[in-house]
C-alpha cells in the first residue's frame, strides 16, 4: 500500500471547492452586469446576503454593506485590522483574512459578529491571540490558524469556543500546550497540532473533545507517549505521528482508542514496542480500514518484537510501506524486511 502521506484528502478539496465556486460565480456574474464595485472588491449580492470579496487590496474595505454574510480579504499585504471592522456586518457567517501580514488581531474584532462559523487566517504573521478575542464567538465551528508564528499557547485563547468543530493550528511555532487547552471544545472533530515544535505533549490534553475524529501531530519533535496522552476517544480514526522524535510508547497509549482506522508513526526512532500496544487495534478486534505505517523507524529485531511481528502478520494486508520497514539490527539481520524476519515467531 502507498503511504498515507502521499494521498490526496478530501477534506483539502471540500476546503478550496467552494471558494472557487464562489470565484467562478463572481466572473460570470461580472460578466453580465450583476456585480457592484466596493473600491477593488467584488459584491455579489443575493436573497440571502451579500458576498464581498477582495483580493490584493491596499487597506481593509470600508464601509461593507449591512447585509454582509461572507466576507474574503485575501492575498494582501494587511498588517493589521480596524478595531471597528466588522461593526456593521452584523449578519456575517465567513471571513477569511488569509495570506497577509497580520500581526496581531482587535481584542474585540468578532464581538459584532456573533453568528460567525467560519474564520481563516492562514499565512499571517500572528504571535499570539487576544484572550477574549472569541468572547462572543459561540457559533463558530471552523477555525484556521495555519502558517502563523504562535509561540506560546495560552487557555484563555480558546475560551468562548462552545461550537468548534474543526481547529487549525499547523505549521505555527507551538512549543508547548498548557493543561486544559482543550477542555471547552466539546465538539471538535478535526484537530491539526502538526508541523510545530511540541517535544511533550500534556496529561489529558484531550479532556474536553469528546467527538474528536481527527487528530493530526506529524513533524513535532515528540519523544515519548506516556500514560493518559489521548485518554478514551471513542470515534477518533485517524491519527498522525509520523516525522516526530519517539523512542517510546507505553502500552496503554492506544488501549482507548478501539475505532482507530489510521495510524501513521513513520519515521520516527521507535526501536521496540511494548507487548499487546496494538492489541485493541487491528485484527483479530477489527480490521483498520484506512492501514498503518511503521516504516522508516530503527527496529532492533529481536524477542521484543515477536508480539509486533505476531500482529503484522495479522494485519499486513493494511500494511503502507512494507519494503521500508525494516531492521537495524542486530547486525546479522540488519536491512531485512521485518515481514520477512521469520525467526521472530518462534522467540
Amino acid at each position: 500500500m502507498a503511504s498515507p502521506r502521499h494521498r490526496g484528502s478530501p477534506q483539502d478539496l471540500n476546503t478550496c471547492l467552494p471558494r472557487i465556486l464562489l470565484l467562478l460565480a463572481l466572473l460570470v456574474t461580472s460578466a453580465h452586469g450583476i456585480v457592484s464595485s466596493l473600491e477593488e472588491c467584488l459584491v455579489l449580492r443575493s436573497a440571502e446576503g451579500s458576498t464581498v470579496s477582495c483580493y490584493s487590496v491596499p487597506r481593509f474595505p470600508s464601509p461593507l454593506p449591512d447585509d454582509t454574510v461572507h466576507l474574503s480579504v485575501e492575498f494582501s499585504n494587511l498588517t493589521e485590522l480596524p478595531p471597528r471592522a466588522l461593526q456593521t456586518c452584523k449578519r456575517l457567517r465567513e471571513l477569511h483574512l488569509s495570506s497577509n501580514r497580520l500581526r496581531e488581531l482587535p481584542q474585540q474584532l468578532l464581538a459584532p459578529v456573533r453568528g460567525l462559523q467560519v474564520l481563516d487566517l492562514t499565512h499571517n504573521e500572528l504571535r499570539g491571540l487576544p484572550p477574549e478575542l472569541f468572547h462572543y464567538s459561540a457559533a463558530l465551528r471552523t477555525l484556521v490558524l495555519r502558517d502563523n508564528q504562535l509561540q506560546d499557547a495560552r487557555v484563555t485563547w480558546l475560551w468562548g469556543l462552545r461550537s468548534l468543530e474543526h481547529l487549525d493550528l499547523a505549521k505555527n511555532r507551538l512549543r508547548a500546550l498548557p493543561r486544559g487547552f482543550l477542555i471547552s471544545l466539546t465538539y471538535l472533530s478535526t484537530l491539526d497540532l502538526g508541523h510545530n515544535l511540541l517535544e511533550t505533549l500534556p496529561h489529558g490534553l484531550l479532556l474536553g473533545p469528546s467527538r474528536l475524529q481527527r487528530l493530526h501531530l506529524e513533524g513535532n519533535r515528540l519523544r515519548r507517549l506516556g500514560l493518559g496522552t489521548f485518554g478514551p476517544q471513542p470515534f477518533l480514526r485517524v491519527l498522525f505521528l509520523n516525522d516526530n522524535q519517539l523512542t517510546e510508547v507505553v502500552d496503554s497509549t492506544f488501549w482507548n482508542l478501539r475505532e482507530l482506522d489510521m495510524l501513521d508513526l513513520s519515521n520516527n526512532s521507535l526501536s521496540s514496542i511494548p507487548p499487546r500496544l496494538f492489541a485493541s487495534l487491528g485484527r483479530p478486534a477489527r480490521d483498520m480500514q484506512d492501514g498503518f505505517d511503521l516504516s522508516h523507524n530503527p527496529w532492533v529485531c529481536n524477542e521484543d518484537l515477536r508480539d509486533l511481528y505476531r500482529w503484522l502478520q495479522d494485519n499486513k494486508h493494511k500494511m503502507f510501506s512494507k519494503n521500508d520497514t525494516r531492521c537495524a539490527g542486530p547486525e546479522a539481520l540488519k536491512g531485512r524486511r521485518l515481514l520477512d524476519v521469520v525467526d521472530l515467531e518462534s522467540l
